[in-house]
């Protein structure tokens, strides 16, 4: 589905676009983990919304927890930062949205974080995260996640298939050899990222493994019976073609999956909470579908 950009929005984007323009494609260091983390704490928090540390499945972490909550089903989320950068405590607004648009909690592992721990850490720390909330008794699992998140999320997919009720991701990083086309079609309309960037992060995150392994690319995955999956993603990003060519395989396998697709729009866009419309709209969609998932 291709949702059109609403003409308020295209100057609040054009606004984000002058104000970034000198950092796009800027060097990855350490010390931008704070910088990620002061953005990411700057979401508009939802009313009503507690959180709290905890560990779940040996990782540590923090549950969200909206006002009005089900029981005995909850969204595992992970977050974005490309690998590198992230906590669960700077994401607790972002899912304190998400998690009450669907009406119940949701965990956020503090997986562990290149260079220091690269490929395939995190993977096997979602892995356990996702274990952890199944022996604790949680009935019914979605899972969810953004850039790097949306990675894991599809990754932890196909390894338990039909056990999570449902999936969605935000601008997932599906194929980490760097191949979409849209690295050079969108390499002018993407606000942040250039490829010689993401080609160190993705570098510094698998060492000498193959981008091909499935545990790295979940575009190489198992696609057969996995759960009904949705993806949303802006059109401004190069990391369209990712979305793009998961959907595309995806429903070849015969799975339940949709992309939205949002004209104009940047990564990371569903955060920008308040502010623009397209953000309201996505994450309606996403708490409808994670709704319904988590109660059929």
């Amino acid at each position: 589905m291709i949702h059109p950009l609403d003409p308020e929005d295209a100057l609040i984007i054009d606004q984000i676009r002058t104000a970034t323009r000198a950092q796009k494609g800027a060097r990855w260091t350490i010390e931008a983990r704070q910088q990620y983390d002061a953005l990411m704490e700057g979401v508009a928090p939802r009313d009503g919304v507690t959180s709290a540390p905890a560990t779940v499945g040996g990782v540590p972490g923090m549950w969200v927890h909206p006002a009005s909550r089900r029981t005995d089903e909850a969204i595992l989320y992970l977050h974005g930062g490309w690998f590198h950068a992230g906590t669960a405590k700077a994401y607790r607004h972002l899912v304190g949205h998400i998690a009450t648009r669907a009406g119940t909690s949701a965990f956020v592992p503090d997986y562990r974080l290149a260079p220091e721990y690269p490929f395939p850490a995190a993977v096997e720390d979602a892995q356990a995260s996702y274990r952890g909330m199944d022996e604790s008794g949680i009935r019914r699992i979605a899972i969810t996640g953004d850039s790097a998140g949306g990675n894991l999320a599809l990754v932890l997919a196909s390894n338990v298939a039909a056990e999570a009720v449902g999936v969605v991701a935000l601008s997932p990083v599906t194929d980490l050899t760097l191949s979409g086309a849209t690295y050079e079609t969108r390499a002018e309309a993407d606000l942040y990222f250039t490829k010689q960037q993401i080609a160190e992060l993705v570098h510094s995150y698998l060492r000498k493994a193959d981008p091909n392994d499935p545990l790295a690319s979940p575009l190489q995955g198992r696609l057969k019976e996995l759960p009904p999956i949705r993806i949303h993603v802006g059109d401004d990003e190069v990391l369209l073609d990712d979305s793009r060519r998961y959907v595309e395989r995806a429903v070849a396998a015969g799975v339940d999956a949709r992309l939205d697709v949002w004209t104009g729009m940047p990564h990371g866009f569903p955060a920008i909470i308040g502010a623009i419309k397209a953000s309201a709209l996505a994450l309606d969609a996403i708490g409808t579908f994670l709704t319904e998932r988590l109660q059929s």
